[in-house]
């Protein structure tokens, strides 16, 4: 498997439903994907997708090497329940010298100890939980995307109390220190928002700042 500058080939170390989810998208996407598993059944199960498929009850280093997963540009371990299985082997592939190494957490203390070794750590339980909660307590949020503890990315769909209203009339930068880096409307997203430009009745809004701001701009919807 080759490395270039833009990642297109990946190891995925562990099938459970995330691991499983991922590889396929990551296949059906174009990429050259490794994965290994213990089980045989789930490593059949994602052969369709990828020839680059290996049953392994071992994840020490040697066994890493010879699967190929130093030559991945990113390895994403997802191993998120096995929490010393995950630490080992995501210390040994960050050790392999593979450029990008994304792990899964299920706990704060797994995360930060995942980050330490040099990880980059997710955590798709408490972050799908998230989603939901949003979803569940506003009316206009459509989806979202962390950046940090305290910045988000966020869609926002236009309610009836704003719409007509130009951008500058909705004044969303002085009042609320948000941005709105776009508009989708139908099938059209514009990223040269203009001031002038009138909110229409089922536009989207893509904003970003301080997670409290946009919370606050949304509660005003």
């Amino acid at each position: 498997m080759k490395n270039s500058n833009e990642a297109t080939s990946f190891g995925v170390i562990g099938l459970g439903r995330f691991g499983t989810a991922l590889a396929i998208s990551l296949a059906e996407a174009g990429k050259e994907v490794i994965v290994v598993d213990r089980s045989e059944s789930k490593v059949k199960e994602v052969r369709q997708y990828t020839e680059y498929a290996f049953v392994s009850d071992d994840l020490d280093m040697e066994t890493l090497r010879e699967i190929g997963i130093q030559n991945c540009d990113v390895v994403i371990v997802c191993i998120g329940e096995k929490i010393d299985i995950s630490i080992l082997t995501t210390m040994r592939v960050v050790e392999l010298g593979v450029p990008k190494v994304i792990a899964k957490a299920i706990s704060v203390e797994q995360g930060a100890v995942l980050k330490k070794i040099g990880a980059e750590v997710v955590y798709p339980e408490r972050d799908m939980a998230l989603r939901l909660g949003k979803r569940l307590v506003s009316r206009n949020f459509l989806d979202y995307v962390s950046l940090d503890n305290s910045v988000e990315i966020r869609q926002i769909r236009v309610s009836d109390k704003i719409k007509g209203y130009s951008i500058e009339e909705l004044g969303i930068r002085p009042k609320y220190n948000l941005n709105i880096i776009a508009i989708e409307s139908g099938k059209i997203t514009n990223i040269e928002v203009l001031p002038g430009y009138r909110l229409q009745a089922d536009d989207i809004m893509v904003v970003i700042g301080k997670v409290s701001n946009i919370d606050r701009f949304e509660e005003s919807l």
